[in-house]
């Protein structure tokens, strides 16, 4: 949507951290937790710290969540990856012969979410479908929605290949478009996000390749801007966003504070010691974030979104699953 539209949304009190946790029996689920009223930085396991949502589908794991409010406000789209990491070590035939559907769910009200569904939006030469997100595109009149996919050649997936970012767009998250490529730098990218501010689209997404020589800021985040999802040519704007205060870098979200002119972006750290860790910036424009340093995250807390909702909708989700 755009600023003018944002503007006319209802008067937000809230936020929902929507996500998955380290890879366990039920971490690879759809998990929920819920500001401290309107801060944004302190957040709370809801449901006990256990699933709100099971994928019984597909490889019956779901990982990388993310949510979209449509632009009339009465409903929202929940899609995820169909991948389940617990007790696997193969990622290579994950993203050779992994799942080429992203897990849907839909609600009014976001505490009645359905049964979901399994909907294939990778082309047969994918061999991955991962971190999908959306977006209302007022451009197209439609979501766009957006995924890391390695291409191959070849019926079998054999050789070498690399992730680039698809997209397809829809109206209502049953027909979609044929995918087409919308990023490819010609080395690995995956984990993209966006948003809009003033008429640009801010993008940022994961420099997926090894730190070497000819990729200083490999396993970092980067960030470009647009005025169009549309465009054909982004301007670069920052690169290995965080890096110091982490150590590498994947999932990004982003979103905006509910009372000021602030923005949050954060980076999932994926070491042993540490998930995501957030960062905050007055000025999205200028490409420069600074570690956030009060903050409270559930246990675990992995790639997501941050859902700013309304006084009755975050009264309705902390009643029903405190």
């Amino acid at each position: 949507m755009t600023s003018d539209e944002a503007c006319q949304q209802p008067e937000y009190a809230g936020y929902l951290y929507v996500h998955f946790k380290r890879e366990s029996a039920d971490g690879e689920q759809i998990h929920f937790a819920l500001s401290a009223g309107n801060d944004p930085l302190h957040f709370d396991d809801l449901n006990g710290g256990t699933p709100v949502l099971h994928s019984t589908l597909g490889e019956r794991g779901v990982r990388d969540p993310h949510i979209v409010r449509s632009p009339d406000g009465d409903r929202f789209y929940l899609v995820a990856t169909d991948l389940r990491v617990h007790d696997r070590d193969d990622w290579d035939h994950m993203q050779r012969r992994g799942s080429r559907s992203i897990m849907v769910w839909e609600s009014t009200d976001l505490v009645d979410w359905g049964e979901g569904r399994l909907v294939e939006v990778a082309p047969p030469e994918a061999g991955n479908t991962w971190a999908p997100e959306s977006i209302w595109d007022p451009e197209q009149d439609a979501y766009l929605v957006h995924w890391s996919s390695k291409l191959y050649d070849n019926p079998e997936h054999e050789g070498e290949s690399y992730n680039r970012i698809m997209c397809a767009t829809t109206r209502d998250f049953r027909e979609f478009s044929e995918p087409r490529v919308w990023i490819d730098r010609g080395w690995s990218t995956i984990d993209a996000t966006l948003i809009e501010h003033q008429g640009v689209y801010y993008r940022y997404l994961k420099d997926e390749r090894s730190r070497v020589a000819g990729a200083p800021l490999g396993k970092s985040i980067f960030s470009e801007t647009a005025t169009s999802l549309t465009a054909t040519e982004w301007t670069p704007l920052a690169e290995g966003i965080g890096l110091g205060a982490v150590v590498r870098g994947e999932g990004p979200l982003v979103y905006k504070s509910n009372t000021e002119e602030k923005w949050y972006l954060w980076i999932d750290e994926f070491t042993p010691e540490r998930r995501y860790v957030p960062f905050e910036t007055t000025d999205l424009a200028r490409g420069r974030w600074s570690p956030s340093e009060d903050f409270r995250l559930p246990p675990e807390p992995c790639h997501g979104v941050v859902l700013p909702v309304t006084a009755a909708e975050y009264e309705r989700l902390r009643t029903t699953w405190t």
